[in-house]
């Protein structure tokens, strides 16, 4: 009976032992090294940034991804602000410059427009900005429409209209002579080498026509802007403030727009250290922390019903863009370390769509990897190749292995192929 007793009790003690090593883990669900085994994957606190769970053809949010659990958000900037804008800062250096933009002299503002991703909703929102601003945008069911139109030299296309500016008491008609989708061969949007053959096309088409490049991006628009239009003198517009794009300001490159990509950069992994420690979400962002970080209301709003944090746009232009020549330095009142006893070290996977993008390889990630220092942030970067999710799901085989997750999306609609490794 006592050797019966005995072996229960060591029994006993090898299953405590036992328990005891499998929970490796800290009350706030995380380890101080690597991922903790006893979180499930779906509870696992996960940003998505950049591109927004959405419909991509009626713009709708996914609120089933941005619900997949309690620690889930979205970290971008806001689309419309940063698109009226755009198109605002378009419009203002015409009215500046309207005794030299018209090269041809024929009363036509022209304009082509390099489009990024019909189905993206910030390249939609920056279409639709630039015609709204310029009096080119035509409604269809309440919205403007953002259908890229071919060419429009004679104003007949449908999903666009003539627009007219009044500039010192005269009327100039503003047309948007062509615009189309920068969509490679092999699928990839937003391709800079698309659009530069697309401005060689346009130029030897109807080039004296042509006043103004608007592109709903920077890489697209340097694309052009080296292609054609720096030589021509004919001023281009694109949106990110890339480095190359900031400095081409002083050789004649008209502008951009800087979605503060180093807010939207601390954002992101911010968010992933507030959930992982178990402390508010606000903390560090609009509430101080102790090390003193914290961001004013004027530079990102929260919409608590999205669950999504935007950072909010400022024009770069000719007066100012001195002040942005270093797209990769933090955010000042957002750069201090954080102390590892509270913030212990966490392991987070994050990945990149497009490895080639401009703006998130040379601008975001770099700032990424200077915050995930500063928030005691292990990051495993995964880039993309820009055209199928599969691409970067496969290098999604372990996610037991870390403690939280950023999420890129090739496409908008594709928030389930993620999900889906995640609830298994």
């Amino acid at each position: 009976m006592k050797r019966k007793i005995a072996l229960l009790a060591m029994a006993a003690m090898m299953v405590a032992s036992l328990t005891a090593c499998g929970s490796g883990g800290t009350s706030d669900g995380g380890s101080s090294s690597g991922s903790s085994s006893d979180v499930a994957n779906a509870d696992k606190p996960l940003v998505w940034f950049n591109r927004q769970p959405s419909n991509s053809s009626t713009g709708e949010l996914d609120m089933t991804a941005l619900n997949f659990n309690d620690d889930t958000y979205y970290v971008g900037f806001d689309a419309n602000q940063g698109a009226e804008l755009q198109g605002t800062m378009i419009r203002d250096y015409i009215e500046a410059n309207i005794d030299t933009i018209d090269r041809n002299g024929d009363g036509v503002i022209g304009y082509v427009l390099a489009i990024g991703d019909i189905g993206h909703n910030d390249s939609i929102a920056r279409t639709r900005g630039v015609r709204s601003a310029l009096g080119t945008a035509v409604e269809t069911d309440g919205t403007v429409n953002s259908d890229p139109i071919g060419t429009n030299t004679d104003g007949s296309a449908t999903a666009v209209q003539d627009g007219t500016l009044e500039i010192n008491g005269t009327t100039y008609t503003v047309r948007e002579l062509a615009s189309q989708e920068m969509k490679n061969s092999a699928g990839a949007t937003w391709d800079a080498a698309t659009a530069g053959n697309a401005i060689g096309t346009w130029s030897s088409s109807f080039g004296d026509q042509i006043d103004i490049v608007a592109s709903n991006n920077d890489g697209m628009g340097m694309s052009m802007f080296n292609a054609w239009s720096k030589d021509e003198g004919v001023p281009t517009f694109g949106y990110d403030a890339n480095a190359d794009a900031v400095a081409a300001i002083a050789e004649g490159y008209g502008g951009t727009i800087s979605q503060h990509a180093d807010v939207q950069a601390y954002l992101t992994l911010r968010v992933l250290r507030n959930a992982l420690d178990g402390v508010d979400i606000d903390t560090g962002i609009g509430t101080e922390d102790e090390a003193g970080n914290v961001l004013s209301d004027d530079v990102y709003v929260y919409n608590a019903d999205e669950r999504s944090y935007y950072a909010l746009n400022v024009a770069v232009t000719a007066e100012n863009y001195t002040d942005f020549t270093d797209s990769t330095k933090t955010y000042e009142p957002v750069s201090n370390q954080l102390d590892e006893s509270t913030s212990p070290k966490k392991s987070v996977w994050l990945n990149i769509y497009n490895a080639s993008d401009n703006f998130l390889s040379s601008t975001y990630q770099p700032l990424l990897q200077k915050y995930d220092d500063l928030l005691n942030l292990d990051v495993e970067y995964i880039g993309g190749d820009g055209q199928t999710e599969s691409n970067i799901t496969n290098r999604l085989g372990n996610p037991s292995q870390y403690d939280a997750f950023a999420i890129n999306m090739v496409k908008t609609d594709n928030a389930a192929s993620y999900t889906s490794i995640l609830s298994q």
